[in-house]
């Protein structure tokens, strides 16, 4: 196992954590040309944020344009990351926590934050769903609190989580190539990239819903 959880870990030896500078990278391999000059592959990711600001405006409500930028920016990073992780020889960033609780916990304090101050009275008033009898009021409050606290973890472990199985699955394949039959290989390749195809779809899929989760948990508190 430990063989197999090793290409999750950095591929450098250097003091400095050039691994984690993959994350940055679209900086540097996406030109500026890019939005400035229409092409075919930039229309059509205009078109992708255009659409997921109309649905995140929804969520928000119309009081809260600028709000969507970030949200969109949030979904443009992690799903880079997760694509750049297919690669081979590319440190995966989202596959460790420590990446996903840094985009997570920093969003859910900063919402806790403002709804608290800015909110209280409503805060308090989501704590018990509409209609809870007041018998079970006292129960509701405990477990409206403990489901809000894990709110970053659960965001944090399903983006890692999803991650690292495709990944996991992937290598372990990979590692039976050379054990296998030469009647064998073309249904391992054939494998190979549909399970790729499958971790393009996830990649896409779980950028949407980390940031579509973090959208609602921000409408909650205003």
């Amino acid at each position: 196992m430990a063989n197999l959880f090793s290409s999750f870990d950095p591929s450098t030896s250097l003091h400095i954590p050039l691994n984690w500078t993959s994350t940055f990278l679209c900086m540097i391999f996406v030109p500026c040309s890019f939005w400035l000059i229409p092409t075919r592959s930039s229309s059509l990711w205009k078109k992708i944020l255009l659409s997921l600001h109309k649905e995140f405006k929804t969520l928000l409500g119309p009081t809260s344009l600028g709000s969507t930028f970030l949200f969109i920016s949030l979904f443009s990073l992690i799903l880079y990351n997760n694509f750049l992780g297919l690669f081979p020889y590319i440190f995966t960033s989202t596959s460790h926590l420590a990446m996903t609780l840094a985009l997570a916990l920093p969003l859910w304090l900063s919402f806790m934050v403002y709804g608290w101050i800015n909110n209280t009275i409503h805060m308090l008033a989501h704590l018990v769903p509409q209609g809870t009898p007041p018998l079970l009021m006292p129960f509701m409050v405990c477990i409206e609190t403990i489901s809000n606290i894990i709110r970053p973890g659960t965001l944090a472990v399903r983006l890692a989580a999803n991650m690292i199985a495709g990944h996991l699955l992937m290598t372990l394949l990979g590692n039976t190539g050379p054990y296998i039959s030469s009647s064998l290989v073309s249904v391992l390749l054939i494998t190979q990239i549909l399970l790729l195809v499958l971790e393009s779809a996830v990649a896409i899929i779980q950028s949407y819903v980390f940031a579509v989760l973090s959208t609602l948990y921000s409408s909650e508190v205003t």
